[in-house]
Formats: C-alpha cells, sequence, structure tokens
C-alpha cells in the first residue's frame, strides 16, 4: 500500500515491478494507490506509507522465522477478539533482497 506522490512508493516501484514480473503465477505482488483506492485500505493496518502486507498462498498471514525478525522488522497484528493473528506488515520502502528473502522464506522461489 502506498501513494503513487510518495517518494519512498516511487523508489520501490521498479522493485514490484521487478518482482511482479518473475514472480508471476508464483507470487501476487500488487500496489495499492491508498488515496486513489481508499476503500481497499479500510481494514489493513497502514500507519504510514509505503507498507507491505504479507499473506501465504493460503491466505493466512506470513509468520517470519526469527532469523528474519530480526535482519526484517515486522509488525503482527492480532484480532482484539480471538487474538489470532490476522496481519503481518513491514512498515516503509523495502529492498529487492529484503523482499526475495521474504519471498524465500515463504516458499516462493
Amino acid at each position: 500500500y502506498g501513494s503513487d506522490s510518495c517518494i519512498p512508493c516511487q523508489q520501490m516501484a521498479p522493485v514490484l515491478k521487478t518482482l511482479n514480473d518473475e514472480m508471476a503465477g508464483k507470487a501476487f505482488i500488487k500496489f495499492v494507490d491508498v488515496w486513489e483506492y481508499v476503500d481497499a485500505a479500510n481494514n489493513v493496518p497502514i500507519q504510514v506509507i509505503p507498507t507491505q502486507v504479507l499473506f501465504n498462498a493460503d491466505g493466512t498471514p506470513f509468520v517470519p522465522s526469527n532469523q528474519l525478525a530480526m535482519e526484517i522488522e515486522f509488525i503482527m497484528y492480532s484480532s482484539r477478539e480471538t487474538d489470532e493473528h490476522v496481519f503481518t506488515v513491514h512498515q516503509g520502502g523495502i529492498t529487492e533482497e529484503d523482499m526475495r528473502k521474504i519471498l524465500k522464506e515463504m516458499g516462493v522461489v
């Protein structure tokens, strides 16, 4: 999630395009402009842009290994009602190298 007018989002755009092209059919990597598609971000915990929301292929929130969590900062959100893990996000820009680490750990190779 980001904005076309956000400089860190603009810097990430080539990374997202490269990975989306390369991972077609293996991973769903999309950019949503939060100002253009306001409703798309209504139920997602976005505090800053860019924010990456990470889900496994089965729709469950990605849970990074302890090693990866030491390298890349993630925020884990749980439901207040059930305490169920509902979102894993990374806030701010992310490098292609770090996105590749995440995708590898998710089993997308």
